[in-house]
């Protein structure tokens, strides 16, 4: 199977051994972010430094002023990363080392852009403002996460994208000193503390027959429990059930309607700009996603039958054990061509719950379930010993 590694333009820039280093893992292809969130990173093998702090969600090639005058919303320049084009400087000492470049695109996760542009964002039913989500609905949003796309996606040097939390994104988040543990989200406490009110989505329930504020008292009321510390679930698994349960089927329809025409639009409208900005049929365009269609965040939810009319394949989060490999990659199989890409994602980094020892068993109980490529999560992060893990997973994998 094809593995893919992600990598951060920092692992690469400045160490003259990370391309020949990766391409001694046995990967041929690596994905390289060119826009993303802020993050703290470790760099266990470089030279010159050992933390990498970004301290806001920034992209890492100079943006085209052209493309993005008279925007209200526009990207933000990295600091933290020497050079004036640090993606396309990685770019291409991995290309020189044999291996091709994707990009690696987050979309609907900013902190900094909500912060200075507090409409922008995501608005829970409390009225609290969630500044690292920025609303899909809002225009200004999407034009901004579709200009972003067809940026960021399409460099010098890269032969195809994997585009990350191109839907909602909602209350989880890893945000800085996180502590909101205190109470019990389940899924469905998730999802329900996830559901917009901003105007755009006031809007959007009325013109579906709700009252908006109807709406927000109910989702209000279905999350009492979690006030005083009890759970949503009270025993149930399903997800979907306990939401229609806590806010009524009407509801729980009305919204998802809502949220899946909002999400589906833009994921059409995001991969039609990276075709066109391409110009290539060849080019690659995969979305990070999962196939319960109420889940947000990075791997953002979709509808299996429709997403895979429109891209050319997805990412799909496979760590977790047997059930939760069978629960991402199957609903997808059926609706699978011979030109589809289904990427089992795994995360090879032992400190981050990985299992590298376990990788080639791993791929190949994934091939079963219907992924014909694989992607490590992450090369720049990993361990000498989840390295050596991996290197050896890869060569009986043959």
């Amino acid at each position: 199977m094809k593995a893919s590694a992600f990598l951060y333009p920092w692992d690469v820039v400045g160490d003259p051994h990370a391309a020949r280093r990766l391409a001694d893992l046995g990967v041929r292809q690596a994905t390289l972010a060119s826009a993303y969130h802020s993050t703290r990173a470790l760099t266990p093998r470089h030279p010159r430094h050992l933390v990498v702090t970004a301290p806001h969600s920034a992209v890492y090639y100079p943006p085209d002023a052209l493309h993005w005058e008279g925007q209200p919303l526009c990207p933000y320049p990295q600091g933290w990363v020497a050079g004036p084009d640090p993606y396309g400087e990685a770019a291409a000492a991995l290309t020189d080392a044999g291996i091709e470049v994707h990009s690696w695109v987050v979309l609907a996760h900013n902190s900094r852009l909500g912060e200075e542009h507090p409409d922008s964002c995501v608005v829970n039913a409390y009225g609290d403002r969630y500044p690292w989500a920025p609303c899909i609905a809002r225009p200004e949003v999407r034009t901004y996460l579709t200009l972003l796309a067809a940026e960021a996606a399409v460099r010098p040097g890269t032969h195809g994208t994997e585009l990350e939390s191109c839907g909602w994104y909602g209350l989880a988040h890893l945000h800085a000193h996180d502590k909101i543990a205190g109470v019990p989200f389940t899924g469905a406490g998730q999802y329900l503390m996830s559901l917009c009110f901003c105007a755009d989505c006031r809007d959007g329930y009325a013109s579906l027959g709700e009252d908006p504020d109807a709406l927000r008292a109910a989702v209000a009321k279905a999350l009492t429990p979690l006030r005083s510390g009890r759970s949503l679930n009270d025993g149930r698994t399903d997800e979907w059930a306990e939401v229609e349960t806590r806010l009524g089927a009407r509801r729980a329809a009305l919204v998802a309607r809502w949220r899946l025409l909002v999400a589906h639009s833009l994921q059409r409208e995001v991969v039609a700009a990276v075709r066109d900005a391409a110009h290539d049929p060849a080019f690659r365009v995969l979305l990070h996603a999962d196939p319960a269609a109420h889940h947000c965040g990075a791997n953002v939810g979709v509808r299996p039958a429709e997403i895979l009319t429109f891209t050319d394949g997805l990412v799909l989060p496979c760590t977790g054990g047997f059930q939760a490999r069978t629960d991402s990659l199957t609903p997808f199989a059926p609706y699978r061509t011979e030109d589809t890409t289904l990427a089992a994602n795994f995360t090879i980094v032992t400190g981050m719950g990985g299992s590298p020892t376990t990788l080639d068993a791993d791929a190949a109980h994934a091939a079963e379930l219907g992924a014909n490529e694989i992607r490590l999560y992450h090369a720049g992060l990993a361990s000498d010993t989840d390295l050596a893990a991996v290197r050896a997973a890869l060569s009986r994998l043959g």
